[in-house]
């Protein structure tokens, strides 16, 4: 019986030292295979593997999916106009040298990444102090990036890391110059609406000037085609008379008497005192103006 449990507790011995020399290597993984602290193997290649059981060989894992470093609040930069910013970035970046990334850190991914911060900080630094506030926020804001990755990627592989990406997140005025910045735009923007304001009352009386004098052209241009046509109207009606006078001179006597008489006689409570054999009433006596 006693040599039965100690085959089972031999076994059980041998199982856990033979599952303590495999490890599994997944795709999204290094493994970093070292024996009291120095490193012996690099594994790259997902499977399973083989090492020496603890304590003669242990193994560490590092990520080498790409990973995103995030700055938890934005840091306060100077620019060449002597102004203070607020710049929040962030960097995309991956490991490529795992043995030299564990040199750099020990496997310590907190240590790692403040490691990055501090080189990302002093690249935008560096770039900043060099531009305006114009060029960071809108001018030059992708050679900012450009620079500041060139500068991080240098440092990175230092370190066993290969930056992917830079990008600023934000830029802004820090808080106690907002207000003052705002103001100086809102002074700009209505000195330009008063600017704009002159500009348009100038143009409309310019043009309610231009419009006050083609009016008083056409009207007068109109006037005096209107005389025009009444002269000529007048001239014609002149003939026409001077014609049907001509024609019969009785019967525009006659017709001149007629209006004569109408215009003496608007209403019935008119009255004429003049002498009845008056040459004004002789149409009145007889036919063809002849007396009685």
């Amino acid at each position: 019986m006693n040599r039965v449990i100690s085959s089972a507790i031999a076994g059980v011995i041998a199982l856990a030292i033979l599952m303590s020399t495999l490890f599994v290597v997944d795709q999204r993984q290094f493994a970093i295979v070292f024996a009291l602290g120095e490193v012996k193997e690099v594994i790259k290649e997902p499977g399973l593997h083989f090492k020496l059981p603890p304590p003669f060989q242990n193994v560490i894992f590092l990520d080498k999916r790409i990973l995103t470093l995030d700055t938890p609040e934005p840091d306060r930069f100077i620019t060449a106009e002597k102004k203070n910013i607020l710049v929040d970035a962030f960097v995309k970046w991956r490991i490529v040298d795992p043995r030299l990334y564990f040199i750099s850190f020990g496997g310590d991914e907190r240590r790692a990444q403040d490691r990055m911060a501090q080189i990302v900080k002093a690249a935008l630094n560096d770039e900043i102090t060099k531009r305006t506030v114009r060029e960071v926020i809108s001018g030059e804001r992708g050679k900012v990036m450009d620079a500041i990755r060139n500068k991080v990627s240098e440092e990175a592989k230092q370190i066993g890391g290969q930056i992917i990406d830079v990008r600023l997140k934000r830029v802004d005025y820090v808080e106690q110059i907002n207000n003052s910045v705002y103001e100086r735009m809102k002074s700009e923007r209505a000195r330009v609406a008063n600017e704009l304001r002159s500009t348009g009352s100038a143009e409309s009386e310019k043009i309610r000037a231009d419009a006050d004098r083609q009016r008083i052209v056409i009207l007068a241009e109109a006037y005096r085609q209107a005389e025009s046509v009444r002269g000529e109207g007048d001239a014609k009606a002149a003939r026409i008379y001077a014609q049907a006078f001509g024609q019969n001179p009785e019967f525009y006597k006659f017709i001149r008497s007629l209006e004569a008489y109408r215009e003496s006689f608007k209403t019935r409570s008119d009255v004429l005192v003049i002498d009845p054999n008056s040459e004004f009433l002789k149409y009145f006596k007889a036919p063809g103006g002849a007396r009685k």
